[in-house]
Protein backbone atom coordinates (compact mmCIF):
# COMPACT_ATOMS: atom_id res chain seq x y z
CA UNK A 1 0.00 0.00 0.00
CA UNK A 2 2.98 2.47 0.70
CA UNK A 3 4.07 1.78 -2.44
CA UNK A 4 1.13 2.15 -4.28
CA UNK A 5 1.16 6.02 -2.88
CA UNK A 6 4.03 6.61 -5.06
CA UNK A 7 2.76 8.64 -8.27
CA UNK A 8 5.82 7.47 -10.06
CA UNK A 9 5.56 3.78 -9.60
CA UNK A 10 1.92 4.40 -10.00
CA UNK A 11 2.19 4.81 -13.47
CA UNK A 12 5.16 2.77 -13.99
CA UNK A 13 2.34 -0.33 -12.89
CA UNK A 14 -0.60 1.14 -15.76
CA UNK A 15 1.92 1.22 -18.10
CA UNK A 16 3.20 -2.20 -17.74
CA UNK A 17 -0.46 -3.02 -17.20
CA UNK A 18 -1.33 -1.72 -20.28
CA UNK A 19 1.64 -3.07 -22.21
CA UNK A 20 1.14 -7.06 -20.98
CA UNK A 21 -2.64 -6.63 -22.11
CA UNK A 22 -1.41 -5.12 -25.74
CA UNK A 23 1.54 -8.24 -26.54
CA UNK A 24 -2.15 -10.55 -25.05
CA UNK A 25 -4.54 -8.87 -27.76
CA UNK A 26 -1.72 -8.78 -30.15
CA UNK A 27 -1.09 -12.47 -29.20
CA UNK A 28 -4.51 -13.12 -29.48
CA UNK A 29 -4.89 -12.22 -33.40
CA UNK A 30 -2.35 -15.32 -33.83
CA UNK A 31 -3.91 -18.15 -31.01
CA UNK A 32 -5.13 -18.10 -27.45
CA UNK A 33 -1.89 -19.59 -26.21
CA UNK A 34 -0.02 -16.78 -28.16
CA UNK A 35 -2.01 -14.77 -26.80
CA UNK A 36 -1.85 -15.69 -23.13
CA UNK A 37 2.00 -15.92 -23.58
CA UNK A 38 2.35 -12.47 -24.57
CA UNK A 39 0.48 -11.13 -21.86
CA UNK A 40 2.41 -13.29 -19.53
CA UNK A 41 5.33 -12.42 -21.01
CA UNK A 42 4.15 -8.89 -20.27
CA UNK A 43 3.57 -9.25 -16.64
CA UNK A 44 6.71 -10.74 -16.04
CA UNK A 45 8.78 -7.95 -17.82
CA UNK A 46 6.51 -5.54 -16.14
CA UNK A 47 7.15 -7.24 -12.41
CA UNK A 48 11.12 -7.19 -12.52
CA UNK A 49 11.19 -3.71 -13.75
CA UNK A 50 8.77 -3.12 -10.97
CA UNK A 51 11.28 -5.15 -8.41
CA UNK A 52 14.14 -2.94 -9.55
CA UNK A 53 12.33 0.14 -8.68
CA UNK A 54 10.88 -0.97 -5.59
CA UNK A 55 14.62 -1.90 -4.25
CA UNK A 56 16.15 1.63 -6.16
CA UNK A 57 13.08 3.58 -4.16
CA UNK A 58 13.81 2.13 -0.79
CA UNK A 59 17.57 3.12 -1.31
CA UNK A 60 16.35 6.72 -1.62
CA UNK A 61 13.99 6.65 1.00
CA UNK A 62 16.65 5.36 3.36
CA UNK A 63 19.25 8.05 2.12
CA UNK A 64 16.24 10.44 3.18
CA UNK A 65 16.12 9.21 6.27
CA UNK A 66 19.88 9.29 6.61
CA UNK A 67 19.47 12.95 5.72
CA UNK A 68 16.40 13.84 8.11
CA UNK A 69 19.26 11.63 11.16
CA UNK A 70 21.69 14.53 10.06
CA UNK A 71 19.41 17.51 10.28
CA UNK A 72 18.38 16.70 13.83
CA UNK A 73 22.08 16.19 14.86
CA UNK A 74 22.06 11.92 14.64
CA UNK A 75 24.43 9.63 13.70
CA UNK A 76 22.90 8.04 10.19
CA UNK A 77 22.90 4.70 9.05
CA UNK A 78 24.88 4.16 5.44
CA UNK A 79 25.95 0.74 4.67
CA UNK A 80 27.52 -0.01 1.60
CA UNK A 81 25.28 -0.42 -1.34
CA UNK A 82 27.77 -1.78 -3.96
CA UNK A 83 28.56 0.19 -7.04
CA UNK A 84 27.00 2.62 -9.39
CA UNK A 85 24.97 5.99 -9.26
CA UNK A 86 23.49 5.39 -5.36
CA UNK A 87 26.92 4.08 -4.28
CA UNK A 88 28.19 7.23 -5.57
CA UNK A 89 25.32 9.35 -3.86
CA UNK A 90 25.93 7.39 -0.56
CA UNK A 91 29.29 7.92 -0.36
CA UNK A 92 29.25 11.64 -1.15
CA UNK A 93 26.76 12.20 1.40
CA UNK A 94 28.95 10.06 4.11
CA UNK A 95 31.62 12.63 3.20
CA UNK A 96 29.23 15.19 3.91
CA UNK A 97 27.90 13.93 7.46
CA UNK A 98 31.76 13.79 7.64
CA UNK A 99 32.57 17.23 7.08
CA UNK A 100 29.38 18.87 8.87
CA UNK A 101 30.18 16.74 11.90
CA UNK A 102 33.62 18.34 11.77
CA UNK A 103 32.16 21.84 11.75
CA UNK A 104 29.49 21.55 14.43
CA UNK A 105 32.61 19.96 16.68
CA UNK A 106 34.69 23.18 15.65
CA UNK A 107 31.74 25.60 16.20
CA UNK A 108 31.29 23.65 19.87
CA UNK A 109 35.21 24.13 20.31
CA UNK A 110 34.37 27.46 19.57
CA UNK A 111 31.95 28.68 21.44
CA UNK A 112 33.21 26.79 24.55
CA UNK A 113 37.05 29.21 23.63
CA UNK A 114 34.81 32.16 23.55
CA UNK A 115 32.91 31.60 26.48
CA UNK A 116 36.51 30.99 28.35
CA UNK A 117 37.82 34.34 26.96
CA UNK A 118 34.89 36.51 28.04
CA UNK A 119 35.12 34.97 31.55
CA UNK A 120 38.79 35.60 31.67
CA UNK A 121 38.06 39.02 30.02
CA UNK A 122 35.39 40.11 32.85
CA UNK A 123 38.05 38.57 35.43
CA UNK A 124 40.77 41.04 34.08
CA UNK A 125 38.41 43.66 34.14
CA UNK A 126 36.66 43.28 37.71
CA UNK A 127 40.48 43.49 39.64
CA UNK A 128 41.11 47.15 38.44
CA UNK A 129 37.61 48.42 38.92
CA UNK A 130 37.48 46.71 42.53
CA UNK A 131 41.00 48.57 42.72
CA UNK A 132 39.53 51.86 41.45
CA UNK A 133 36.28 51.66 43.44
CA UNK A 134 38.56 50.80 46.68
CA UNK A 135 40.45 54.35 45.73
CA UNK A 136 37.84 56.30 44.94
CA UNK A 137 36.40 55.48 48.45
CA UNK A 138 39.09 56.57 50.00
CA UNK A 139 39.95 59.56 47.81
CA UNK A 140 36.46 61.15 49.11
CA UNK A 141 37.95 60.35 52.71
CA UNK A 142 41.38 61.33 52.97
CA UNK A 143 42.15 65.14 54.51
CA UNK A 144 45.73 64.63 53.90
CA UNK A 145 47.52 65.71 50.08
CA UNK A 146 50.13 63.09 50.10
CA UNK A 147 47.70 60.27 50.23
CA UNK A 148 45.44 61.81 48.20
CA UNK A 149 48.49 61.85 45.74
CA UNK A 150 48.89 58.40 46.11
CA UNK A 151 45.55 57.27 45.89
CA UNK A 152 45.43 59.49 42.17
CA UNK A 153 48.61 57.41 41.85
CA UNK A 154 47.26 53.72 42.14
CA UNK A 155 43.95 54.97 40.04
CA UNK A 156 46.12 56.09 37.29
CA UNK A 157 48.12 52.85 37.18
CA UNK A 158 44.77 50.82 37.05
CA UNK A 159 43.35 52.84 34.15
CA UNK A 160 45.96 52.35 32.11
CA UNK A 161 46.11 48.49 32.72
CA UNK A 162 42.59 48.65 31.77
CA UNK A 163 43.45 50.82 28.46
CA UNK A 164 46.53 48.23 27.69
CA UNK A 165 43.91 45.02 28.33
CA UNK A 166 41.73 46.97 26.26
CA UNK A 167 43.66 47.98 22.88
CA UNK A 168 45.60 44.40 23.54
CA UNK A 169 42.12 42.97 23.47
CA UNK A 170 41.43 44.72 20.26
CA UNK A 171 44.33 44.00 18.38
CA UNK A 172 43.14 40.05 18.88
CA UNK A 173 39.88 40.40 17.70
CA UNK A 174 41.41 41.97 14.39
CA UNK A 175 43.70 39.88 14.16
CA UNK A 176 41.58 36.68 14.58
CA UNK A 177 38.70 38.50 12.17
CA UNK A 178 41.21 38.73 9.52
CA UNK A 179 40.95 42.42 9.10
CA UNK A 180 44.40 43.21 9.61
CA UNK A 181 46.25 44.31 6.43
CA UNK A 182 50.21 44.12 7.15
CA UNK A 183 52.33 46.49 5.29
CA UNK A 184 55.69 44.28 5.09
CA UNK A 185 59.29 46.28 4.27
CA UNK A 186 62.80 46.41 4.64
CA UNK A 187 63.67 47.11 8.35
CA UNK A 188 66.73 46.69 9.92
CA UNK A 189 66.59 44.75 13.13
CA UNK A 190 68.36 47.81 15.22
CA UNK A 191 65.69 50.03 14.13
CA UNK A 192 62.97 47.91 15.05
CA UNK A 193 64.75 47.09 18.83
CA UNK A 194 64.46 50.80 18.81
CA UNK A 195 61.01 51.27 18.24
CA UNK A 196 60.40 48.44 20.60
CA UNK A 197 62.31 49.11 23.84
CA UNK A 198 61.05 52.83 23.18
CA UNK A 199 58.46 52.76 26.19
CA UNK A 200 60.24 50.36 28.43
CA UNK A 201 63.08 52.45 28.86
CA UNK A 202 61.75 54.00 32.31
CA UNK A 203 60.74 50.80 33.46
CA UNK A 204 64.21 49.33 33.02
CA UNK A 205 65.77 52.51 34.84
CA UNK A 206 63.81 51.92 37.75
CA UNK A 207 64.76 48.17 37.88
CA UNK A 208 68.19 49.12 37.24
CA UNK A 209 68.56 46.49 33.86
CA UNK A 210 71.31 47.04 31.54
CA UNK A 211 69.60 46.76 28.23
CA UNK A 212 72.32 45.31 25.39
CA UNK A 213 71.60 45.19 21.69
CA UNK A 214 73.70 43.31 18.81
CA UNK A 215 71.67 43.55 15.87
CA UNK A 216 74.38 43.83 13.37
CA UNK A 217 73.33 44.78 9.87
CA UNK A 218 70.22 42.51 9.50
CA UNK A 219 67.00 43.42 8.16
CA UNK A 220 64.30 41.83 7.72
CA UNK A 221 61.00 42.07 5.69
CA UNK A 222 57.81 43.01 8.34
CA UNK A 223 55.27 45.36 9.02
CA UNK A 224 57.30 47.86 11.38
CA UNK A 225 54.42 48.88 13.70
CA UNK A 226 53.18 45.53 14.41
CA UNK A 227 56.54 43.68 14.58
CA UNK A 228 57.54 46.27 17.08
CA UNK A 229 54.47 45.21 18.86
CA UNK A 230 55.50 41.96 19.15
CA UNK A 231 58.81 42.65 19.95
CA UNK A 232 57.55 44.70 22.67
CA UNK A 233 55.56 42.56 24.44
CA UNK A 234 58.55 40.06 24.19
CA UNK A 235 60.88 42.60 25.95
CA UNK A 236 57.89 43.62 28.71
CA UNK A 237 57.71 39.84 29.53
CA UNK A 238 61.93 39.83 30.07
CA UNK A 239 61.64 43.10 31.70
CA UNK A 240 59.56 41.72 34.04
CA UNK A 241 60.91 38.59 35.08
CA UNK A 242 64.71 39.73 35.31
CA UNK A 243 65.97 40.78 38.74
CA UNK A 244 66.93 44.13 39.69
CA UNK A 245 70.54 44.96 37.90
CA UNK A 246 70.01 42.38 35.40
CA UNK A 247 70.06 42.39 31.94
CA UNK A 248 68.00 41.99 28.53
CA UNK A 249 69.24 41.67 25.39
CA UNK A 250 68.15 41.94 21.98
CA UNK A 251 70.46 40.16 19.07
CA UNK A 252 70.03 39.58 15.32
CA UNK A 253 71.62 37.37 12.80
CA UNK A 254 71.01 36.60 8.91
CA UNK A 255 70.72 34.02 6.70
CA UNK A 256 69.37 33.49 3.19
CA UNK A 257 66.33 31.62 4.42
CA UNK A 258 65.28 33.58 7.60
CA UNK A 259 65.98 36.94 9.65
CA UNK A 260 66.24 35.84 13.01
CA UNK A 261 65.78 38.14 16.64
CA UNK A 262 66.53 36.57 19.34
CA UNK A 263 65.15 38.16 23.24
CA UNK A 264 67.24 36.91 26.11
CA UNK A 265 67.52 37.75 29.94
CA UNK A 266 69.56 37.07 33.12
CA UNK A 267 66.33 36.16 35.10
CA UNK A 268 64.99 32.65 36.90
CA UNK A 269 63.88 31.27 33.75
CA UNK A 270 60.94 29.39 32.32
CA UNK A 271 59.25 26.74 34.57
CA UNK A 272 59.53 23.62 32.15
CA UNK A 273 55.19 23.09 33.04
CA UNK A 274 54.95 26.46 31.64
CA UNK A 275 56.52 26.32 28.15
CA UNK A 276 54.06 24.46 26.15
CA UNK A 277 51.00 26.95 27.53
CA UNK A 278 53.11 29.82 27.20
CA UNK A 279 51.73 31.64 24.20
CA UNK A 280 48.36 30.85 25.09
CA UNK A 281 45.84 33.44 25.50
CA UNK A 282 45.60 34.22 29.61
CA UNK A 283 47.49 31.22 30.69
CA UNK A 284 49.38 32.64 33.28
CA UNK A 285 52.43 30.80 34.41
CA UNK A 286 54.26 30.08 37.56
CA UNK A 287 56.51 33.20 38.26
CA UNK A 288 53.48 35.38 36.61
CA UNK A 289 53.40 38.75 38.40
CA UNK A 290 49.49 39.96 40.05
CA UNK A 291 48.95 42.24 37.69
CA UNK A 292 49.73 39.72 34.59
CA UNK A 293 46.85 39.14 32.07
CA UNK A 294 48.57 36.87 30.18
CA UNK A 295 47.95 38.18 26.69
CA UNK A 296 50.64 39.73 25.52
CA UNK A 297 52.61 36.81 24.56
CA UNK A 298 49.40 35.43 22.73
CA UNK A 299 49.36 38.45 20.29
CA UNK A 300 53.32 38.56 19.80
CA UNK A 301 52.83 34.85 18.31
CA UNK A 302 49.61 35.84 16.57
CA UNK A 303 51.37 39.15 14.70
CA UNK A 304 54.73 37.05 13.79
CA UNK A 305 52.29 33.77 13.00
CA UNK A 306 49.99 36.08 10.43
CA UNK A 307 53.50 37.43 8.41
CA UNK A 308 55.01 34.02 7.93
CA UNK A 309 57.02 33.77 10.76
CA UNK A 310 57.65 31.96 14.07
CA UNK A 311 58.02 32.51 17.66
CA UNK A 312 59.37 29.95 20.14
CA UNK A 313 60.51 30.25 23.88
CA UNK A 314 62.77 28.01 25.56
CA UNK A 315 65.87 28.41 28.65
CA UNK A 316 69.34 29.40 27.89
CA UNK A 317 71.84 27.02 29.13
CA UNK A 318 73.63 29.56 31.10
CA UNK A 319 70.11 30.63 32.94
CA UNK A 320 67.20 33.35 31.92
CA UNK A 321 64.63 33.13 29.20
CA UNK A 322 65.05 33.35 25.33
CA UNK A 323 62.53 34.24 23.19
CA UNK A 324 63.21 33.44 19.04
CA UNK A 325 61.49 35.39 16.36
CA UNK A 326 62.22 33.85 12.48
CA UNK A 327 60.82 36.03 9.68
CA UNK A 328 61.57 33.63 6.41
CA UNK A 329 62.22 34.92 3.00
CA UNK A 330 59.94 32.18 1.89
CA UNK A 331 56.33 30.43 2.33
CA UNK A 332 57.53 28.18 5.54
Amino acid sequence: MKDWKNPELRRELLFYGLMASTFGAVGLLVSPWAGLLGFCAGLAGGGLHWLFLHRRYRELAELSQSLDRVLHNQAPVLEDSGEGELAILRSEIRKMTLRLRESIDRLGQDKQALSQSLADISHQLRTPLTSMNLSLSLLAQAREEEQRLRLCRELKRSLERMDWLVETLLKLSRLDAGVVLFEPEPISAGALTELAVRALRIPMELREQRFEQDTGDAVLMADPAWTAEALGNLLKNCVEHCPVGGTVTVTARQTPIFTELSVTDTGPGIPQEDLPHLFERFYRGKNAEENSVGIGLALARQIVSAQNGTLQAANRPEGGARFTMRFYAGTV
